[in-house]
Order: C-alpha cells, then structure tokens, then sequence
C-alpha cells in the first residue's frame, strides 16, 4: 500500500532490512516526527525570551506551568527532579494522541510498540528513582509490613510491579486503537458530517488518556520514594 505520506515510504524502506512491519515502521515515523515538531516548537518558545511572554514562550509556559502544578499537588517538593521525565512523556504521549485526528495520520499510540516503550520507561525509572534513593532498603518495599508473610508477599509485589507496564501500555493502546478504527468506519460511512463529533470527543480521549498516563507515572514514582513499612 503506497500511504500519501512520502516520509512513511522513506521509513519503511530505511527498516526494511530489519523486517519490521509496516505498522511499526509507520509508527516508529511518526514517534521521529512528533519528536521534531516538539523540539522545533521548543527552540521557538525558547529562542527570545521575555519578562512578559507572548505567542509560542506563553503558550508553552502555560502547558508547562499546568504540568508543573499537577506534579507538586501529586508528588509535593520531591517530585520536582522528576518534573522533566514527566513532562516530556506527557506532552509525548498527548500529541501522538492528537495527531491521529488529522486525516491521513495515525497515533503512534495506537501502536502497541510504542505504548509498551512508554510504559517501559515509566517501570524502570520508578525502580531506578526507588534504589538510588532508599539503597539496598528498597527491598522491603516488596517486603510487606509482616516477616514471617514477607516470601508470600515478596511473590504478590513482584507481580504486581509487573503488571504496571502492562496496564499502562494496553490501556492506551487499546483507547486510540479503538478510537481510531471506530473513526475510520465512520469515515468510511459518511466522511463528511458523521465523524465530526467522534473527532470531538477524540480531542477528549487524547487529553484524558495523556492525563491518567502522567497520573500513573506520578504515582509509581512517589511511591517508590517512600518509605517501606
């Protein structure tokens, strides 16, 4: 299938030799694009700044400073390091949700490849956050608060750190993905009238679905920064 896209054909060909998909590779070009359109609004946002903000530098610093507020009221003073990780996952994961609803394009969130490398991340820096802060006591986060129940609830903790980037992947994936195929059936049906209001509470989804995946991060990171009882 030729897509009108011509940077999509530049990508399939580019990772043809190592036997990806169309769909990972289509996925894997607009996760590429997504990150340069951010950079480039980055740069124009940052490029001359000002004491009294205007265009691009107040638009940015309103998304930001919403960001920012969110991370202190879930995490308090101590989330602050972790602002930058949280931030640049959530405006990741917003614009992939978002770009789907311009004709021709598709999430890369509705790529489960793509939702999994997100929740990978979210996983290993809870972990990471959690021994460089706690050490060797980490562990006893996985513990339980009684010794002799400790090995039954090590078992029970493992499980459920693991299911976490499981979760985190297939919820996304799942609501672009779905999304995205009930609006193309409409479009397929009436490709004028019809969608319109699909379109408008995909905007909806995109936000809500960007908010819980910073949620979720905010939370397995304040958590790992307890501590254990």
């Amino acid at each position: 299938m030729v897509h009108p896209l011509l940077f999509l054909q530049f990508f399939r060909k580019l990772l043809e030799p190592l036997h990806i998909s169309e769909a990972g590779a289509d996925a894997i070009a607009y996760t590429w694009l997504i990150i340069v359109c951010l950079l480039i609004v980055s740069l124009i946002a940052t490029k001359a700044l000002k004491a009294v903000p205007t265009g691009m530098q107040n638009f940015m610093e309103v998304v930001i400073g919403g960001i920012e507020n969110m991370v202190e009221e879930t995490m308090g003073e101590k989330g602050k390091p972790y602002f930058p990780l949280i931030a640049t996952l959530a405006l990741f994961v917003l614009v992939s949700n978002l770009i789907g609803l311009i004709p021709g394009f598709f999430p890369p969130t509705a790529n489960l490849n793509t939702t999994a490398a997100c929740a990978v991340i979210v996983f290993l820096s809870t972990h990471i956050v959690g021994i460089k802060k706690h050490g060797f006591h980490y562990l006893q986060h996985f513990m339980g608060p009684i010794w002799w129940l400790a090995p039954l609830m090590f078992f029970i903790e493992i499980i459920g750190h693991l299911s976490r980037p499981l979760s985190l992947s297939l919820r996304l994936f799942g609501n672009m993905n779905g999304h995205e195929l009930v609006l193309m059936i409409f479009f397929a049906l009436a490709p004028f009238l019809v969608p319109l209001p699909m379109m408008l509470m995909g905007v909806l989804v995109s936000f809500i679905q960007a908010f819980v995946f910073m949620l979720l991060a905010m939370i397995y990171i304040q958590g790992s920064l307890e501590e254990a009882h």
